[in-house]
């Protein structure tokens, strides 16, 4: 038990100085890190996750996508089984956004198991996050159009987690997106 902390703490260190100068798009500016410790919170205390892998994927989540970190980087500190959940958790940066959200929605019923948990935990933390405020810049409607869109990825990724995907189903409904 003692190096499994060890390591979830390896891996919040990891992610925070990488994620270091970030912050969220939130009108308070919130700092990134907040995100994917919010995400392995979710995992671990509403879906009752103790896997290792998946809590240290969802804390290194975004990090090949938004910061100079490779998936090499990820495998040489966290291994090959952390590497393979963030890299099926990662989107393609080089795509346009309209295809990245596509293949997403594509995609999501192909991931394994734990690749499911993350992106579930990480789309109930955003959807929380769009309830509680408006991002900087954005529309109600875009706000909408996120939360439709989030309905087409997590009914590829049902039967994972009855809770994560019953929390997701209340903002769903509460928000009139249910699917």
């Amino acid at each position: 038990m003692g190096s499994e902390m060890a390591r979830l703490l390896e891996a919040v260190d990891f992610a925070a100085r990488k994620h270091k100068a970030q912050r969220r798009k939130d009108p308070e500016g919130t700092p990134y890190i907040n995100h994917p410790i919010g995400v392995a919170r979710i995992l671990a205390h509403e879906a009752g996750v103790t896997d290792i892998v998946v809590l240290q994927a969802a804390l290194l989540h975004d990090t090949v996508e938004d910061t100079d970190t490779t998936f090499s980087e990820i495998e040489e500190w966290f291994g090959a089984e952390v590497r393979r959940v963030v890299e099926e958790v990662t989107d393609d940066k080089t795509l346009p956004k309209t295809e990245r959200k596509r293949l997403q929605v594509e995609r999501a019923p192909l991931c394994s198991r734990r690749a499911k948990l993350v992106k579930l935990a990480d789309k109930l933390y955003n959807l929380r996050d769009l309830n509680r405020c408006t991002p900087q810049g954005w529309s109600a409607e875009r706000v909408q159009e996120y939360f439709r869109w989030a309905v087409r990825v997590v009914s590829g990724l049902r039967g994972t987690s009855a809770a994560l995907e019953g929390a997701l189903q209340r903002l769903f409904e509460q928000r009139g997106v249910a699917a």
